[in-house]
């Protein structure tokens, strides 16, 4: 059923569009009400509009805090027609079909770097919110639009029928209902954040997490076929995320992709200098840094060329035509992401056109927003693991001081190692992964895992670097190593054993570096 729109009333943030609209409406016959801002900017385009103070009787107060607030304004969108007549024409209200208001910029003024309590308080909006609901709890009869990318389809069905169909308004009533709740998250997040600053460093979490994201997608599937799923992006997400990534060419990202894409960006956005990660089942099986994107990803590669095939790779610069071509003869590509890419490059890749090629914002920066992990019935909630090692902080622990190419080894190895997931071990040398070890119960089986890696790619480990996660609880991984013929060692240090650990290193020659940090990655 169309219910017909005789009287709209206009109250917008966002002008984007809103002349062309008003323009059509009263075309239409529609009699317009509008506030403030809003009516001046329509009334200036010589459209014919009538203040919502004239309705109401009482002028704009407190700086427009208060102007919408009123009977005869909310009687006439909650007004149940054929219900509520009586009890409307008894206090002179004429009923309002469609309601156009979107809300103050409460976000983009909280997201500003200056942006004071006071700013974001006098962002929160109160009446927009009050008609926005009140129009769709009655979308029986009244039309609610919220968002300006639905003004033309309104418009379309104003001019065909003379309103706006039954179905459409529910649809728009749910857009409206979760346009308000996302406003209302975006205030208690924000205001819950002030508070916290001055409690302890336990606290800084809300007794009640209200998160809001807004659907990307639908996947074909989850990690497995038989799993149904869905990409969403937080309504906060800025930067260099996965979810920000603008897809260039390929095919429709899968569950997996997105899941392995945003471990190998995490990783790449570690380095300063050109870097490439390579990434399969969310574990890097190669990283290098280097002069330029070529020579690290020629690196990256050996590291474990049968790994690569099908991975992920990650650029923290611009890909250039020879990377590309390198990449596209020699191996299968999932997904290939960086901040640019040249013009002759994506000819190249063109070539192969099924390869994803994701462009990020360039910003050499990792993630700063909380991490969050579903367990039954729950959620957990933690900090994005951001913490920079330095070769100040290392405290040596051995005998043997390592040289200086060895400390930019293992920091270099620290920096990997944390994308690994645990119980991990990396060995690096001059800037690359050497034999990544990922996901046992021993460590100890994890640098044997490494070492065969190492092995089975030709590398040779002697005098390469070695970190791990976490602390070793016994001294077997050093003895390990030393039979590899490691140089030196990184590690947290914090075990009962350490001493046990730092006497194996001695009597092999053998720095080690603690770092006080843990990285577990489950």
């Amino acid at each position: 059923m169309t219910k017909k729109i005789s009287r709209a009333l206009l109250s917008v943030s966002d002008k984007t569009g809103i002349v062309d609209f008003a323009r059509q409406l009263a075309d239409a016959g529609v009699t317009l009400l509008s506030t403030g801002g809003t009516a001046a900017t329509i009334a200036q385009s010589g459209i014919d509009v009538i203040e919502v103070s004239e309705v109401t009787g009482f002028p704009e107060m407190m700086d427009g805090r208060v102007k919408t607030l009123h009977p005869k304004i909310h009687g006439a969108i909650l007004g149940r027609r054929g219900t509520d007549d009586e009890v409307m024409s008894q206090h002179d209200i004429t009923g309002i079909d469609l309601v156009v208001v979107n809300l103050y910029p409460f976000v983009e003024t909280i997201s500003k770097p200056n942006c004071t309590l006071s700013d974001a308080i006098e962002n929160i909006d109160i009446g927009g919110p009050a008609m926005i609901r009140s129009a769709a709890k009655n979308h029986a009869d009244v039309a609610v639009v919220t968002d300006p990318a639905d003004y033309e389809a309104v418009a379309a069905s104003l001019a065909s029928t003379g309103g706006v169909e039954d179905q459409t308004r529910f649809q728009l009533a749910c857009k409206a209902f979760t346009h308000t709740a996302q406003y209302d998250t975006a205030v208690s997040g924000y205001l819950a954040a002030q508070g916290a600053s001055s409690k302890d460093s336990k606290s800084v979490y809300e007794s009640t997490l209200q998160l809001s994201y807004n659907k990307i997608q639908d996947l074909r599937y989850g990690e497995n076929p038989h799993q149904s799923a869905a990409f969403y992006r937080s309504t906060e997400a800025s930067g260099s995320g996965i979810a920000n990534a603008v897809q260039l060419q390929g095919k429709e990202l899968s569950f997996n992709n997105i899941s392995d894409s945003d471990a190998a960006l995490d990783c790449v956005l570690q380095f300063e200098e050109p870097a490439c990660v390579i990434v399969k089942h969310a574990n890097p099986c190669g990283v290098s840094i280097a002069e330029n994107v070529y020579e690290a990803y020629e690196s990256a590669y050996v590291t474990d060329p049968v790994s690569a095939f099908g991975g992920i790779i990650a650029f923290n610069r611009e890909v250039d035509e020879t990377t590309a071509r390198s990449m596209v003869d020699r191996q299968f590509i999932e997904v290939l992401l960086a901040p640019s890419f040249h013009e002759d490059a994506l000819a190249v890749l063109s070539e192969k056109p099924n390869v994803r090629v994701l462009q990020f914002a360039d910003i050499q920066t990792a993630p700063v927003s909380p991490v969050y992990q579903s367990v039954g019935g729950g959620l957990l909630v933690q900090q994005n693991d951001n913490r920079v090692v330095t070769a100040e902080e290392l405290k040596i622990v051995t005998t043997v001081a390592p040289n200086e190419a060895q400390i930019r080894d293992l920091l270099f190895a620290w920096k990997v190692v944390k994308f690994v997931k645990s119980n991990a071990i990396v060995f690096c040398r001059n800037g690359a992964s050497i034999g990544i070890g990922a996901g046992q119960m021993s460590r100890v089986y994890s640098a044997k895992i490494a070492a065969i890696k190492a092995a089975d790619a030709a590398l040779e480990i002697a005098s390469s670097v070695v970190a791990s996660d976490a602390f070793f609880p016994f001294r077997d991984t050093v003895d390990q190593a030393a039979e590899y013929g490691v140089s030196a060692i990184i590690q947290p240090g914090g075990s009962m054993r350490d001493q046990e650990a730092i006497d194996a290193a001695n009597e092999h020659g053998i720095a080690m570096a603690f770092t006080g940090v843990r990285h577990f990655r489950h």
